[in-house]
């Protein structure tokens, strides 16, 4: 059976790092195997949907200051570079500040307060390659790792073209029923070790 792997990276990060493992290219790769049955011996493709870290300058909400945003970028050439692997990039964008504390000194400081950022593209780009995947019958079956109820108009796609949809559970995580309903299959998968 024909499969395609497609990994929300935000959703994946946060189980991941509740879980007290390291988020490398080399853990998301054995992560996408672990979700492999006998039956799926062959994998088309595995989909990474994530947002680059923002990169810019953003000016500090009580000196007025500037602070510059850099980030290392390798790590998504890492693991665009694996074998079978796609990444697709959404674009963060910055949304404000937000209060790092419910209350702040009468006197605040640019420590108490956090940047807001945004993911967008993200859900969408997922959502096409989804259905594209079911429009040209590419694969038999997808695998999703999300916990987004934003795809589920792809995954009634993919099913009304005639591919099963599984949806991967991670241990302790609670899924969206939404996502169950229209899902052909639950796996439940364990972490694999590193």
């Amino acid at each position: 059976m024909k499969v395609a792997v497609f990994i929300d990276g935000g959703y994946l990060r946060v189980l991941v790092k509740q879980a007290g493992s390291a988020y490398t290219p080399e853990y998301i790769e054995q992560i996408a195997h672990a979700c492999l049955k006998q039956d799926e011996e062959s994998l088309l493709r595995v989909l990474y949907y994530d947002c680059l870290p923002y990169t810019g300058t953003l000016t500090l909400p009580v000196s007025g200051q500037t602070q510059t945003y850099r980030p290392d970028t390798r790590w998504f050439e890492d693991l665009a570079a694996k074998p079978q692997f796609a990444v697709r990039k959404g674009i963060l964008k910055f949304r404000g500040f937000r209060l790092a504390k419910k209350r702040v000194a009468t006197n605040p400081r640019d420590e108490d307060f956090r940047p807001r950022f945004e993911q967008k593209g993200v859900d969408m780009r997922l959502g096409l390659d989804i259905a594209h995947y079911a429009n040209t019958h590419s694969v038999d079956r997808i695998i999703l790792i999300s916990g987004d109820t934003d795809c589920l108009p792809a995954m009634k796609v993919a099913r009304m073209a005639g591919l099963q949809v599984v949806l991967i559970q991670f241990p302790h995580e609670r899924l969206a029923r939404e996502l169950l309903w229209h899902s052909d299959f639950c796996r439940a998968i364990a972490w694999p070790r590193q």
